[in-house]
């Protein structure tokens, strides 16, 4: 089994920046996933002085940065009038990740279309296009979150690129979930792109319309759709994703990065979290 890294995103302790720190350093793991739309670290809004406040706090917990969150709600990088000032708001974001110490900043950018052909997949293509750009430049990594779109048109969007500058942040739970992929047919078709990883699990109770969930959440709820009955995020180990056969995967292509524990649900996150590591330590 490859040398993984054990993360955790600080926002899935559901508490206050500096406790999640401390909490994660109480479960001894390697790094953490912060958030650049965080009301604590807010990209638009942060100061040098938060920057280097928030960075002695990892020093001071030994943690690493295994990546920031770039997401900002909506649609994504699919409206094409919309891109110019997400796009330097994206940029924002990765200097602040290289201020803090990090290089990989996660990010989902709408559902993209099969047809290289179509008007969607030219916006979306021209968007991550100028965000590899910049990123590399920095030395940095975008990671298109997996999940609404099979692997395979993933990366024909990443094929198509003019720089690698954009990778992939690899989530297990949302191909299980959304599309009903295999994990391990994904870690194959997208192992040139595989930039960092999210440990999280879930069960696809009836096939959706992968599109008409994204909308959901770009548009805060749709009349009548309950996401429930179509997929549900469960306690890592106890969902539908073959993890054994999942981070043999991982390790067949040469991935040695992050693993960070996600859990967007339930009401005990940290015991949930502390399961989740220790499934994974029995694991790697």
């Amino acid at each position: 089994m490859a040398d993984f890294k054990i993360g955790i995103m600080t926002e899935s302790f559901k508490l206050p920046l500096e406790q999640s720190l401390k909490k994660a350093r109480e479960l001894c793991v390697d790094g953490v996933q912060l958030n650049a739309a965080s009301r604590e670290l807010p990209v638009d809004e942060v100061t040098p002085g938060r920057i280097k406040e928030v960075r002695a706090m990892l020093d001071s917990y030994g943690l690493e940065v295994s990546a920031v969150c770039g997401d900002f709600g909506g649609h994504g990088f699919c409206v094409e009038a919309d891109n110019p000032a997400r796009i330097e708001r994206s940029k924002r974001a990765v200097d602040m990740t290289l201020e803090l110490g990090g290089k990989i900043i996660t990010t989902h950018i709408g559902v993209v279309p099969p047809d290289q052909n179509s008007k969607r997949f030219s916006v979306v293509r021209d968007a991550c296009n100028k965000l590899a750009e910049y990123a590399h430049k920095s030395g940095a990594f975008f990671a298109i979150e997996t999940g609404p779109e099979p692997s395979e048109v993933l990366a024909l969007l990443l094929d198509s690129l003019d720089s690698k500058g954009v990778g992939v942040n690899m989530d297990p739970a949302n191909l299980v979930m959304v599309i009903g992929e295999d994990p391990v047919k994904a870690v194959h078709n997208l192992k040139d792109y595989i930039v960092h990883t999210h440990a999280k699990d879930g069960v696809m109770r009836k096939l959706c319309d992968p599109q008409a969930v994204y909308d959901f959440f770009a548009e805060g709820g749709i009349e009548d759709m309950r996401l429930s009955d179509y997929f549900l995020e469960v306690p890592l180990g106890q969902g539908d994703v073959d993890f054994p056969a999942y981070l043999a995967a991982l390790g067949e292509i040469g991935f040695g990065g992050f693993l960070t524990v996600e859990r967007e649900v339930g009401g005990t996150p940290e015991a949930d979290i502390k399961l989740a590591v220790e499934f994974l330590r029995g694991l790697v």
